[in-house]
């Protein structure tokens, strides 16, 4: 599996991903492939002949030699759609701030194409430094066909917060059992078929985003071949994506197919900032 750095984001935090077959960001090959097999040389085309006979370039013929085809993008009204290259196990592991946000961020992405999306968090029930309800939470809620549950303890293990790790155990494990009902429910389904935007995600979701999980095992609070059995039982045609850890999860090397490592480069809380409303939570 190869490295490529994604770049660098406003907050300084580096994300390092390494992809199947090298692949860059949206499709974009490594060797210059673009997506519907249209080379970046074959972009370049009319450009450099217009350049060398000294023309003007025709600037329509880029715009079809572009992906895209230089249509600006719109929105659509979200309906219920099947997922047509969905099945990749992702990880997202690192000490920088952005793993929750990024996957996240793919839900709602992958919502507004009309898949069925479900977000399970493990670890995060809640501490003093952050409001009981929290703007993800919100905004799932506003997104047909996003849902959420969360299995967390309040505080955080291993914290002096007045929360007891056995607890913290508890509830990990009946997140991991939790896991496996929705995988197991997914196998069920027809993925490749749309789903009812309002149906339980009991009924099959197309993504399921385990949050925090990799930090739950990395407690120990579950085992990493608890977390890899995860991985064997899912069916060919659910999105898994697991984030959480500050250790890379080595166990999960040749079992994902991306695995992105947010770096933290600065970070407000070393200087004494607290979780922000609207950023953290």
């Amino acid at each position: 599996m190869s490295n490529e750095t994604a770049g660098r984001a406003e907050s300084e935090e580096r994300i390092e991903v390494e992809g199947p077959n090298g692949a860059g960001v949206d499709g974009a090959g490594t060797d210059g492939t673009s997506v519907d097999g249209i080379g970046a040389d074959d972009a370049r085309t009319d450009d450099a002949d217009a350049d060398e006979e000294g023309d003007v370039p025709d600037r329509e013929a880029v715009r079809r030699n572009t992906p895209g085809r230089g249509i600006t993008p719109d929105a659509d009204p979200i309906e219920p759609g099947a997922p047509e290259e969905f099945g990749l196990v992702q990880v997202w592991w690192g000490d920088g701030k952005g793993k929750t946000t990024a996957a996240f961020g793919m839900g709602a992405r992958a919502v507004g194409h009309g898949h069925r999306v479900h977000m399970l968090q493990f670890m995060k029930g809640g501490a003093d430094s952050v409001e009981a309800v929290r703007g993800e939470y919100n905004a799932i809620r506003a997104l047909p066909g996003y849902s959420f549950e969360n299995t967390g303890h309040y505080g955080w293990h291993g914290m002096a917060d007045g929360s007891a790790d056995d607890d913290h155990e508890r509830d990990a494990r009946a997140g991991l059992e939790r896991a496996r009902e929705l995988i197991d429910a997914a196998g069920e389904a027809a993925l490749d078929d749309p789903i009812p935007l309002d149906a339980e995600p009991d009924a099959g979701v197309h993504m399921l985003i385990l949050d925090e999980i990799l930090y739950a095992a990395d407690r120990d609070l579950i085992a990493p071949e608890e977390v890899l059995d995860l991985v064997d039982r899912k069916p060919d045609g659910l999105e898994l994506v697991l984030t959480g850890s500050h250790e890379r999860p080595a166990y999960l090397a040749d079992a994902a197919d991306l695995i992105s490592h947010v770096s933290k480069e600065k970070h407000p809380i070393d200087a004494g900032q607290r979780a922000r409303r609207g950023t953290e939570y």
